[in-house]
């Protein structure tokens, strides 16, 4: 979709079966925004819950004008519901967090201040409330994408980031797609920021993620990324660089 010139930031959160939390975070999510200084706009993405999840949305959204509620028929994966989020998105500068509830839209101002300075900011989720198991997978993960895709981002799966428009054209759309935005744009010339967020425990629900997804599915995935952005061009950098009117 086309920016509105009156959107400056779209705020992007995909649930699947969340509705113990969904409501909660809707609302919490309304209030945060409404308190960042910037004219907005709330994409709430239900990938195909079998829950409640939609009819909470809709209830913590209260028939706000400026949030809406995404629809996806089936169960595709975090991946494909911010991406169906990003599309939609109209504003100039895209926002994005987990629905589960882990996340604080609190803390977005916090990111948003870093874009004088960046074009990607990425959470550090300090004093993390996960599973043992979970904190050295992600530790495993981060070290390796570090090494392998050279974004330098301490935190990649920190669901809780902000960027600017034109960063969405580095995407590739891959089912794991939170960890590799960064690796995305830097591989394409973008600068990277980071900073750390506020990290709740669950307490609702169940994570969705075991190890084959959070450790084995991004390794593999790593490899073929790692190839291809070695390899890529960082044509959204060039712009009209060196180029001049060769006249009548």
């Amino acid at each position: 979709m086309q920016p509105h010139p009156a959107i400056e930031l779209s705020f992007v959160v995909p649930f699947f079966n969340e509705a113990g939390c969904a409501r909660a975070v809707a609302e919490e999510t309304r209030a945060a925004l409404a308190g960042c200084g910037l004219d907005w706009e709330c994409l709430l993405v239900d990938d195909g819950s079998s829950d409640a999840t939609a009819a909470e949305l809709e209830r913590g959204i209260a028939g706000d004008p400026r949030c809406r509620v995404i629809r996806l028929p089936v169960n595709c994966g975090q991946g494909a519901a911010l991406l169906a989020g990003f599309q939609a998105a109209r504003g100039r500068l895209i926002g994005m967090m987990d629905g589960d509830g882990q996340n604080l839209p609190g803390d977005l101002p916090a990111l948003l201040a870093l874009l004088d300075r960046a074009d990607v900011v990425v959470g550090i989720r300090a004093g993390r409330h996960d599973s043992a198991l979970r904190r050295a997978c992600s530790r495993i993960a981060n070290a390796v994408r570090r090494r392998l895709l050279r974004d330098q981002v301490s935190d990649a799966g920190c669901a809780l980031k902000v960027f600017r428009r034109e960063v969405m054209a580095t995407f590739f759309p891959v089912n794991m797609l939170n960890p590799f935005i960064p690796a995305f744009a830097a591989a394409a010339g973008f600068r990277i920021a980071e900073i750390p967020v506020r990290h709740l425990p669950r307490t609702t629900g169940r994570s969705h993620y075991g190890i084959r997804v959070i450790l084995w599915r991004p390794m593999l995935d790593m490899l073929a990324l790692g190839w291809l952005l070695r390899r890529r061009i960082p044509v959204e950098r060039l712009g009209t660089a060196g180029t001049k009117d060769p006249g009548p």
